[in-house]
């Protein structure tokens, strides 16, 4: 190989590894399931894609929002950095934007005074927490896993919650969402498989995600 020709294998490598780059820090990034806190909408194994765009185009690194496109919306299902430790990332359904005032009552979810129609919402549990509960991890910040509020969100943050609404450990537990800590919207699940029973989920692959 010359060195015209090992340049030009050199300056292409290069720019696809920029090309690649940009993309996942601006356009669509990979995750993967890791808990059942999304069940049955997620699973362990999803292998999903997010589009990072959505809500604005954001600096790397400090998440600050360069160009606004748009807002969460409710409903949303979004990945972002887990406040109390931004290095992790997380994913929950948007259940409160910002001055919203969100309530549960029996595990019955009421937003501005009114009941949330959840038809992805999933109860594993019989047990009806009251909102002064001392069990550990069934106690939150605002009053127990299935009794709390009213608590307002605050501007420019989100309360999300998973829809394995027994199991997951969300905004109930540590609060609201910065703005600047989201990272995108799940739009597609392209495979979905485990190791451990190995098992492919062939009806999960390219499954939109709403």
């Amino acid at each position: 190989m010359n060195k015209e020709k090992a340049y030009d294998w050199i300056k292409s490598i290069f720019i696809a590894l920029l090309i690649a780059l940009f993309i996942r820090a601006f356009i669509v990034e990979a995750f993967k399931i890791p808990s059942s806190s999304m069940e049955d909408t997620l699973l362990i194994g999803d292998h999903l894609l997010v589009n990072r765009f959505i809500y604005g185009i954001r600096m790397p690194f400090t998440g600050s929002t360069i160009i606004p496109i748009s807002k969460p919306k409710h409903g949303d299902i979004i990945v972002f950095r887990y406040p109390p430790k931004p290095s992790v990332y997380f994913i929950k359904r948007c259940i409160g934007i910002p001055g919203d005032v969100i309530e549960m009552k029996n595990k019955v979810l009421y937003r501005n005074g009114k009941i949330v129609n959840e038809p992805y919402v999933i109860h594993k549990d019989p047990n009806v927490y009251p909102r002064n509960t001392q069990y550990r991890l069934v106690k939150t910040l605002y009053g127990s896993r299935d009794n709390f509020g009213p608590v307002k969100v605050p501007p420019h943050s989100y309360f999300m919650m998973g829809d394995n609404r027994d199991n997951s450990y969300d905004s109930r537990y540590w609060g609201f969402v910065p703005e600047n800590d989201l990272t995108g919207k799940a739009f597609i699940i392209y495979g979905s498989w485990e190791f451990s029973p190995f098992v492919i989920r062939f009806n999960r692959f390219f499954k939109l995600i709403h």
